[in-house]
């Protein structure tokens, strides 16, 4: 288990954009899948974005080309740009990393945004 701390949520307004962040407590390989969920309230969770081990991209067809995911292996970081932010009561957004081989995923603590009009 890896410890991820997320930052960048809060509280804008409708077409505003967000970038989320999630660090990792230690060395992350390029090799290492990561991504974004995205839990809204009444839903179910989902995953909004995606790195393969092979570094391919992958999007939710609710953010494609809105979201962006990216990453820093440098700063041990990742984002989620989020643009043309959409009016939601409140989303609970999730990071994860997974072992570069698979056998174990870590989890950040979760950051919530909220769109208002």
């Amino acid at each position: 288990q890896v410890q991820l701390v997320e930052s960048g949520g809060g509280l804008v307004q409708a077409g505003v954009s967000l970038r989320l962040s999630c660090a990792a407590a230690g060395s992350i390989s390029s090799r290492n899948p990561m991504g974004w969920y995205r839990k809204a309230t009444g839903k179910q969770r989902e995953l909004v974005a995606s790195i393969s081990r092979g570094g391919s991209t992958n999007y939710a067809d609710s953010v494609m080309g809105r979201f962006t995911i990216s990453r820093d292996n440098t700063k041990n970081t990742w984002y989620m740009q989020m643009n043309s932010l959409k009016i939601v009561t409140t989303d609970a957004y999730s990071c994860y990393l997974d072992k570069k081989w698979g056998g174990g995923r870590s989890w950040g603590q979760g950051t919530q945004a909220a769109v208002t009009s």
